[in-house]
């Protein structure tokens, strides 16, 4: 790499894949005739692979390659595979091409390695054959796995009913050839394949040894409690060690320690081993090509203030390249890393942009249907419980249906050009895909069916994973007759469908960002840097939100003057509008154009806006528990925090300071964990330490948190003599006000369940770590935005993984606290992220909005207004006409949620797409079995 920031100038070299991609048809007639078999490393190792191959089964572009096990590329021999070709697509005559381009920016997204647990010989991997990694795991759980879905032994090829999983397999150590971090991810996926692991097999005894379970995110700790809830599951705190193996059953010996029986060994069928992340293998050239500088770990060095910017302008990071992250964040890192890069190149906006063209959509209504049946293995979700060749095979003995066919992942690109392909080949004029949630792949099936010059509502969606295979995955037989049910009421409801058309909208160019937060105020930046008007409006009297009440952070970032500087930037922006004070009094409208009306010290305003973003951040829960409220020796973390800050005496000085985490959350009434407790109870911790070196200081934790790269700050606090002691929910903390040798302390009592006894520490302070909680007002924004709250009253995404700062509300999305507790570069990535989201609607001229509206036949319609009473979207008015008042649907406003449909008394109003005729039609085809 050459260059500066705006002219990099880049030499890649491409390996030659000795195939001619243009001919090559994916076929794998080349993979069948191949003699060369090795371990194939994207299956782990676990199976087998050809020299020539597909690398894995959703590939793109889904061709084959040759690699280097070749014989003809090592020895000159054999050449079975081109003469077996009958595309021509095998090319030896290829060779490594350098290709030169020019970029103005650079974002790294290389992803992470996983740790090899070989280097640790207490593991026993690569030696004992059932001891396998939560990689090699998550393979045999996959329908395009070794063993395509079940999970078997390597062994002698039965099913495991009893499984071990070993976590911090090389994280959490600083023993050499292991890392000091937390990988972050572990616990969770951990939680995942024991859950599926009992979905294969009900009987199966699953048992976990960890050594604190780290349920930090969102509905983690429901996640975990399910887990742990399920039978024949155990949950063990313990240190563990692979001792041996059987000679002849092969089964796998592990070693644990127990607090009433000492150290125990036990037999397992076998044993994963829950491997943590390594940055990428070529991390250190990486550096070296591109001038950025690296974190002690390997992973790429960033600010607190900006995790995504490297140490080189220019080039930025996002995934777990910046540390390991779970896929919700590396998704708004990703976005972040384009909003980045938009303020970046700002002024070369759209130079390059091409419009995409449809071919002339066909009018086919007049035509008797032709029905185009498509079964999706869906992987094992589908395939191993639904019999699809069978579902295919009566598929085609439904009315109307010309042609039907079963495919591994519908969803995957050659399967799409496969429909596309199809419907040119075989004449179709409607579609049915059976497969998964609409939720998440409708749009891309509808986009499928525009290439082919149908109109996209000649589209219908039979859903056969979530509410037949997934619910039904114990009944293999019911689970196939229903799932052909489900399709012959889709095929009954597609001879129905009508052509509708999409309704063009102007964008309205400027943004509301409610919430004037570290997020807040971030969004509001990136968006106004990309050319945007922002409409910043806060609640308080001053910018800041919950970070003016934050000092330093673990890493020794100054907050406050961290702050004054994010909120002069602000202030400064000639395309920023703050509105402090505020108090939003209604919302109207609808994607590319809201109208929010709201009093602010500016007095009563009405703004135009085509994007919002909700940043409202958090609250902090008010202990009603450990003598808080009664005794002033007893603070919140946040309290004892601005207190170290202010330099208070009786703080600094104390000779003993207890913390007890979890205080108001992981309960029945909040049952979740706060994400941030642990770090800050730690950092308040280490700050009194190097303040007054003699303090006693202890933690009461039911599980320490510090994932990620807090890790090494916990290591910290346990050699600098803060203690940690664990506690149970049913044995919680007790705190009294007494007197020791005279004076007056606070004595918290608990049970130590290493020593077997009752402790007492007599404290000068006291501090809890208080849960932290939704705002209050988070209900009466989500009602004027037409946004969803979850169960802990956070704001609920439109999908927890794959669109982690959109709501299902379009045009509307979400970043920081107000999404769920997190750590500052957490909440500024997402602002990142959300700006990116907003921007890339506020960059087009147009939006377009669904053709599944809702429509007024006038002469059934008696307007008694039912039907706006119904209306939360107020998509319906009313209007004088001839003959009388009537109801009128505005589409542009309109969700075609239905309800006004079905509150109509004379049925006035239909929705289109899902007309009585369609909805009946399935009904009769359901009770015609």
């Amino acid at each position: 790499m050459e260059g500066d920031v705006g002219d990099f100038q880049i030499t890649l070299t491409r390996k030659p894949r000795y195939i001619i991609e243009d001919r090559c048809t994916g076929c794998t007639t080349c993979v069948e005739y191949c003699p060369v078999e090795y371990p194939d490393k994207f299956n782990q190792e676990i199976s087998d692979n050809k020299a020539v191959h597909i690398y894995f089964a959703q590939a793109i572009p889904l061709i084959a390659y040759i690699d280097e096990s070749c014989i003809y590329l090592k020895e000159k021999k054999c050449r079975i595979c081109e003469a077996v070709c009958q595309a021509d697509a095998i090319d030896f005559r290829q060779k490594p091409e350098k290709m030169d381009i020019k970029v103005g920016a650079i974002v790294l997204a290389t992803g992470y390695e996983t740790y090899d647990p070989s280097l640790k010989k207490e593991y026993g991997y690569g030696e004992l054959t059932n001891v396998v990694t939560s990689m090699g795991f998550e393979r045999l759980l996959c329908a395009t796995g070794p063993y395509e879905g079940e999970i078997l032994r390597g062994s002698d090829l039965k099913h495991p009913h009893k499984i071990a999983w070993i976590q911090c397999v090389g994280s959490r150590r600083v023993t050499p050839g292991d890392n000091s971090y937390c990988s972050a991810v572990c616990c969770s996926y951990t939680q995942k394949q024991v859950i599926l692991a009992k979905d294969h097999d009900a009987g199966a005894q699953c048992t976990v040894f960890h050594n604190d379970i780290r349920a930090y995110g969102k509905d983690f700790e429901r996640y975990y409690q399910r887990t742990s809830e399920l039978s024949d599951v155990r949950f063990i705190r313990s240190y563990t060690t692979v001792s041996r193996e059987d000679p002849e059953t092969k089964n796998v010996f592990v070693r644990y320690s127990t607090p009433d029986e000492g150290v125990k060994e036990e037999e397992f069928d076998m044993v994963v081993l829950s491997v943590g992340l390594n940055p990428p293998a070529d991390h250190k050239k990486l550096s070296e090509q591109l001038g950025i500088e690296l974190t002690d770990h390997g992973f790429c060095q960033a600010a607190t203030t900006n995790p995504i910017e490297t140490t080189r302008r220019g080039v930025y990071v996002c995934g777990a390249f910046q540390g390991p992250m779970d896929i919700p964040e590396s998704v708004f890192t990703a976005s972040g890393a384009g909003t980045q890069v938009g303020e970046l190149l700002d002024y070369r906006r759209g130079g390059l942009t091409r419009e995409r063209v449809y071919p002339a959509e066909k009018d086919v209504s007049g035509e008797k249907p032709k029905i185009g049946v498509f079964v999706c293995h869906c992987g094992s979700n589908i395939g191993r419980v639904v019999d699809v060749p069978n579902t295919v095979e009566y598929a085609l003995s439904l009315p109307n249906v010309v042609y039907a066919q079963e495919q591994l992942f519908s969803c995957a690109t050659n399967s799409a050009k496969q429909i596309t392909d199809t419907i040119k080949e075989k004449g179709l004029n409607r579609v049915v895909v059976a497969a998964c949630s609409p939720r998440t792949l409708e749009p891309l099936f509808r986009d499928t069916l525009r290439e082919a010059g149908l109109n996209q509502y000649y589209y219908d969606m039979a859903n056969i994973r979530e509410h037949c295979s997934w619910v039904h995955s114990k009944e293999q037989e019911e689970s196939t007759r229903k799932a052909q049910d489900i399709i012959r009421m889709s095929v009954a409801r597609a001879g129905h469908l009508k052509p509708l058309q999409e309704i063009d909208l102007p964008v309205n160019k400027a943004a509301l960002v409610v919430g004037g937060g570290l997020a807040g105020m971030t969004c509001a930046l990136s968006i106004a840097n990309q050319g945007h008007e922002v409409h910043l409006v806060e609640k308080e009297p001053d910018l800041g939100g919950m970070a003016r009440r934050l000092h330093h952070t673990l890493d020794g970032l100054d907050v406050q003057a961290y702050l004054d500087d994010l909120v002069r930037r602000v202030y400064r922006h000639p395309a920023i509008h703050v509105y402090a004070n505020a108090q939003i009094t209604e919302a109207t409208g609808y994607v590319g154009n809201f109208v929010t009306k709201l009093k602010s010290d500016r007095g009563t305003s009405e703004i135009k806006h085509g994007a919002a973003v909700v940043a409202t951040g958090v609250d902090v829960y008010k202990p009603t528990e450990y003598l808080y409220g009664q005794d002033e020796r007893v603070l919140t973390h946040l309290e004892l925090e601005e207190r170290i800050a202010l330099g208070d005496e009786a703080v600094t000085g104390a000779q003993t300071l207890v913390m007890i985490q979890c205080v108001g959350c992981r309960n029945e009434e909040r049952n979740y964990c706060s994400r941030v407790c642990c770090s800050e109870s730690i950092k308040n911790a280490l700050k009194l330490k190097e303040i007054n070196p003699e303090m006693d200081i202890y933690i009461l934790f039911r599980d320490i948190r510090t994932y990620g790269m807090l890790e090494d700050y916990y290591r910290e606090a346990s050699a600098k003599d803060i203690k940690f002691i664990r506690y149970e929910p049913e044995n919680p903390p007790q705190v009294e006000a007494t007197e020791e040798e005279g004076r007056p302390v606070l004595q918290v009592s608990l049970p130590d369940y290493i020593l077997g006894q009752e402790l007492a520490i007599g404290a000068d302070i006291v501090t809890l770590a208080a849960a932290v909680v939704a705002r209050e007002d988070n209900k009466d924004i989500s009602q004027l935005f037409k946004v969803s709250l979850g169960p802990d009253n956070f704001f609920k995404e439109a999908h927890v993984k794959l669109r982690p700062v959109d709501f299902a509300t379009d045009g509307v999305y979400l970043c920081g606290t107000a999404h769920y507790p997190k750590h500052i570069p957490e909440a500024i990535n997402q602002a990142y992220g959300a700006a990116g989201r907003a921007v890339t609607l506020l960059s087009n001229d147009i939006v377009t909005v669904s053709g599944s509206v809702c429509e007024v036949q006038e002469d059934r319609c008696m307007g008694c207004g039912a039907c706006a009473q119904a209306c939360t979207y107020g998509a319906i008015e009313f209007r004088k006409t001839k003959k009388g008042q009537k109801a009128v649907v505005n589409p542009v406003i309109c969700k075609g949620d239905g309800l006004c449909n079905a509150k109509c008394p004379t049925g006035a109003i239909y929705l289109k797409h899902f007309t009585d005729d369609e909805l009946m039609s399935q009904i009769d085809a359901m009770t015609a079995a």
